[in-house]
C-alpha cells in the first residue's frame, strides 16, 4: 500500500515548525521585548504546569477559591479549566541569560512552543508582536517548502495576527487554464 501523502495543512504545520526553529528560536536571546516577560503576551497553562512553574503548594480547589475571591496572584486568572498569566515575567525565564529553564521539558507550556507561528484551523497564524516574525519571508519559505501558494488574511479584531491559508483561488485558476 503506498504511503499516503500528508495534507497541505500538515505540510504547512511541519514547515512552520521548522521555520520557527530556524528563525525565531535563535533570535530569542537577542530579542528586545521577550515574550517571556508576559507584557503583551498571555501564557495559558493547565493546572499541572501552573503548579510547577509558579510553585503552588496548595490544592487546586483552595488556589481556585483564592483566585475567585481576589486573593490570588493578581497576574493569574482562570477561565474554564485554563489559567492565564500576564503582566509579570514567567518564573521560568532567566532575564540574565534570556533563556527558559523549562525549555525542552514537560513543564514547558504548549503555547510557548507554538508562539509566534502556529497551526490555526486550516492555516498557519503568525503573531507579528514577535520581532523575529517577518511575514513575507515566512510566507515565501512556507510556499517554497510545500509548493503551495498562500494568501495572508489579517485578523479583523487582532491586527497583529495574520493567517496564511492555501490560496484556492489561484489553484482553481491554474487548473482551469
Amino acid at each position: 500500500m503506498p504511503e499516503r501523502r500528508a495534507s497541505v495543512i500538515d505540510q504547512l504545520t511541519h514547515a512552520a515548525a521548522e521555520w520557527q526553529a530556524r528563525v525565531v528560536v535563535p533570535h530569542c536571546p537577542r530579542c528586545a521585548q521577550p515574550c517571556c516577560l508576559l507584557g503583551s503576551v498571555v501564557l495559558d497553562l493547565d493546572w499541572r504546569r501552573l503548579r510547577a512553574l509558579y510553585r503552588v503548594e496548595e490544592p487546586q480547589r483552595a488556589f481556585d477559591q483564592r483566585l475567585a475571591a481576589g486573593h490570588g496572584p493578581a497576574h493569574i486568572r482562570k477561565q474554564g479549566g485554563t489559567y492565564y498569566a500576564h503582566g509579570q515575567p514567567c518564573p521560568a525565564y532567566d532575564a540574565a541569560t534570556k533563556r527558559c529553564s523549562v525549555y525542552g521539558t514537560a513543564t514547558k507550556p504548549p503555547s510557548c512552543t507554538d508562539f509566534p507561528v502556529y497551526r490555526d484551523g486550516d492555516g498557519i497564524t503568525a503573531d507579528r508582536r514577535c520581532e523575529a516574525v517577518e511575514l513575507e519571508a515566512l510566507q515565501r519559505d512556507l510556499e517554497a517548502a510545500t509548493g503551495t501558494r498562500l494568501r495572508a488574511i489579517p485578523d479583523d479584531e487582532f491586527p497583529e495576527l495574520v493567517t496564511l491559508v492555501p490560496d484556492q483561488r489561484r489553484d482553481k485558476a491554474r487548473s482551469s487554464s
